[in-house]
This record gives structure tokens, sequence and C-alpha cells, in this order.
């Protein structure tokens, strides 16, 4: 017969409170998600508005004592302490919220980007002035809709034509559909809807005005010997073609010269625009670190929803005090972990600054970090400077750069001194700048140079720091 025990067991876990969630989703967020974030909660919960008569007194960027006395003043408040009985006898009906600086209008505004129509559009607009009908119309618009953002037609033209077909009942040939295709081809920016590079680059010959005998012999090379281009078999072209060097010279370089992603960089200004989220500043041989968040609007709890929903004499529905508590707790919570976030971004970028003080000063050498140096020194886990480093940006007097820049492992010299990876990177660089065009420097022969200058790497990691600079292998970087 079965028998039922009961035992007791303790175990030893950590939980993350509902609180403590938000306050990592909104650490994570850059400052442009943020406004977005609170106008959302202000929809959400009647009990938050935006502070639109506070005249908060501009603050001075952050330094180490400035710091310090802030944390003093904000952790001796009890956050805890203010409650719900507290909100709704309270003529001020306030609570903490992040300090902000004063709005100016004409600062925060913004000129009025120019509109530009899509790239699709003004192809359209381009063929519509063309000699065609409206079968050319209908398979231009669906060939246009089908090119990529880098400006080539990956789809099948033959799938295109039957999907016209099925759609509108008609009977399109598909050579009335290649003769649309190369018509559009020549709009502007020619080779535009492509198929491969190499007819990309055969209708950009053709479209442009170029010296007759480089014309002739850049689309025999692009027609016939396109593999020998490509793997740069220069001495190979220059024997099939029966030409000499310095003429190949001028042929290669007309073709390097042209475009191979014809549709690329159709973006915007504004879609290309990045708004830092920290601004460092050098005065007198300090960093002054500022917060970029003038556009976070202070926040404080309802103070004309308290009367709505407490009227004075009147018994309140225990329903209603649920809701209101519900909300008021939201509330105090969400503005809580903005002040909290505010806080744990403005330690850790002066812990970044303070590290890298050399690149802040000349904006070239970085030492090697790792989130773990900084997240022992501001006391908080490595996850936490992760997410501070997410997605943000800083403004210096070098350009604006990621937060991610600045976090580099180390690389062991034969001096017993640790470099940078990054600092390694710029080297491999200089030292491809530098080498002879006509016969580049394997990966093998640059971790050698490297290894005289007491850097040990072996040649697989040289590659790998020359693929994440953007360069190519040794051969397809020789030149004529």
């Amino acid at each position: 017969m079965a028998t039922l025990n009961l035992t007791q067991q303790l175990r030893l876990g950590l939980r993350l409170t509902p609180q403590q969630v938000q306050y990592l989703k909104l650490l994570q967020l850059p400052n442009l998600a943020l406004e977005q974030r609170i106008k959302t909660e202000l929809e959400l919960n009647p009990m938050l508005e935006e502070d639109l008569e506070a005249t908060l007194e501009q603050e001075e960027p952050a330094s180490e004592d400035d710091s310090k006395e802030y944390e003093e003043n904000t952790n001796g408040q009890e956050e805890d302490s203010y409650t719900l009985d507290d909100y709704l006898n309270d003529d001020q009906a306030g609570f903490k919220s992040p300090e902000a600086r004063p709005r100016n209008d004409e600062e925060d505004s913004e000129l009025p980007l120019p509109s530009s129509p899509p790239l699709s559009e003004r192809l359209l607009t381009q063929f519509r002035m063309l000699e065609v009908d409206d079968t050319d119309i209908l398979l231009a618009e669906e060939i246009i809709g089908n090119v990529d953002e880098d400006g080539y037609l990956r789809r099948d033209l033959n799938l295109i034509v039957q999907d016209l077909n099925l759609s509108f009942g008609l009977e399109i040939p598909v050579e009335k559909a290649e003769a649309v295709l190369r018509k559009i081809q020549h709009l502007e920016p020619p080779g535009i809807a492509a198929r491969s590079l190499k007819e990309c680059l055969i209708v950009q010959i053709n479209a442009g005005k170029h010296e007759q005998t480089l014309k002739e012999l850049a689309l025999k090379i692009l027609e016939e010997r396109f593999e020998d281009l490509k793997l740069k078999r220069f001495d190979a072209l220059s024997q099939s073609l029966g030409i000499g060097i310095p003429t190949l010279r001028k042929v290669i370089d007309l073709i390097q010269h042209l475009s191979p992603k014809p549709g690329e960089g159709e973006f915007s200004a504004q879609e290309n625009y990045v708004t830092p989220d920290f601004i460092v500043e050098k005065d007198d041989g300090e960093f002054l670190i500022t917060l970029n968040d003038r556009n976070i609007p202070p926040l404080r709890l309802n103070r004309a929803y308290r009367d709505l929903v407490a009227p004075k004499g009147k018994k309140t529905p225990k329903e209603t005090k649920d809701f209101v508590k519900q909300k008021f707790e939201a509330a105090k919570w969400f503005i809580a972990s903005i002040h909290q976030r505010r806080e744990t971004l403005l330690k850790v970028m002066r812990v970044i600054a303070d590290r890298q003080r050399q690149w802040f000063e000349e904006g070239e050498t970085l030492k090697p970090m790792i989130y773990k140096d900084v997240a022992e020194v501001v006391g908080v886990d490595i996850s936490t400077i992760s997410r501070v480093v997410n997605s943000k940006y800083v403004q210096t007097e070098f350009g604006v750069y990621s937060l991610k820049h600045f976090f580099t492992s180390a690389i062991e010299t034969t001096t017993g001194e640790d470099l940078s990876n990054q600092t390694v990177k710029q080297k491999v660089k200089e030292i491809i700048e530098a080498e002879d065009a006509a016969r580049p420097l394997n990966d093998d022969k640059i971790a050698e140079m490297l290894q005289r200058e007491g850097i040990k790497l072996a040649r697989r990691t040289v590659a790998k720091y020359r693929e994440q600079l953007g360069l190519p292998i040794a051969r397809l970087r020789k030149k004529i």
C-alpha cells in the first residue's frame, strides 16, 4: 500500500522582482528608445504625467565629486516611504524624478529635412517618360518592386511574368519583359535591376561616355574574361587581349570606378542620423561627462487624477482603490527606475573615460578593457555593463563612437606589455597600406613582421583581424 511522505527542502535561489526586471529593460534602451518607452507608459498609466511646469536648474556635467554627492543625496531618500496615502493627502503629489536640463525650444528644434522620394518612385518617373505602353508600365512596376536594397533583381524574370499573367489574365511574353528590363537598367543610376555583377558592370560601361578603345577592351574583359578579372590574373589578361600593362592598367582603372551596388546609399539623412547618449568634453585637463537626456521628460504623479478617484466627502469603491494602488505602485517604480538608470549610466561612462583616458585625450591608443574590469569598479554584474553598453553612443572631440569601441581584449607582447587588439588591428592595417601593391603580403608574412615588433600573433588571428578590417586576401589586393 502506497504511503505519503512530507519532506522539507531548503533551496537558495535568485529571483528578480518585477521592478528589477523593469529597471534592467530600461537600462538597455538608448535615449531615443527610452523616449518612446516613456510615451507608451504615459498612455498606459493614468497616474503618470509629464511635469510641464518643472523649473529645474541646468545641471553641471558629472564629475567624480558630483557623482559621490549625488549618490549620497539619493540614497538617503526612502523610496518606499512614499505611500498611496501620502499621495492622496499630499497637495504637491510629487515624487522624485530624474534631473533634466531645462528645455530650450530653439535648441531642441531640428531643421526640416528635404523631401526625397524613394529610388523606386524616381525610377518609375523616369520610365514613364520613355515611349512605353500600359503593359510596359505594369512590368516596370513589378520588376522595380522586386529590386533589393543593393539595386539587384534577385527574382527570376520568368516568375515575375508568370505572376502578372495569372493575376491580370494577360499573355505577356518573356521577350517583352527582357526589353523592359533593359530600359530600366539604363535609367539613372545605370546598372539598376541587374541580375549579376557582370551584367551590372556591362550596362554601366555601355551607358557611360568613355574612350572608345578603352570601352571595347573593358567590355571584352567583362564578357569573355570575367574570371581572370575577379582573380586579378593580370598577366593572363594582358596576353589574351594582346595589350601592354600600361593600357591594361587604364582599362582596369575604368572598371574599378564603376559602382558594384547601384542601389546603395539610398538612405535619407534622417535614417543615417545617430544620437549620442553621452557627451564627453575636456575642460582644464578634466573630462566633463553629460548624459544627453534633454528630451527625456521629467515625470511626476498625476495631481488631477487624485481628486478624480478620491473625491472629498465620498467613499471610494474597493475596485477603484485597488486600481489606483496598482497604477500608483507602477508609476512610482517607473520613475525610480529611470532615476536609477541615469545614475548607473553616468557611473559606467565615468569609469570608461578614466580607464581610456589616453584615448579621450589623443583619440588613438586604446588600453585593454573588458566588461569585467568596469563591473568591478562600478560594483554591478557583468550583464549590467553589457546592457549599458548595448546600442549606446558617446560624442567625443574625435567623433561619435559606440561604447563597444572602448572594450578590447589584451594581446601580450614579448616585453610583457599588454596591447589592445584594436591597436594590433591598426598595426595590421598600417602594414597592408605600406605594402608593395604589385607584391602584396600574405598573412604569414604579416605575422612575421608583427613578431619582429614583439607582438605574438598566429596567422589565423592575422586573417581574422584583416577580415574584420574589410581587407581582402593578398591575391585580391594585387594591383598593376
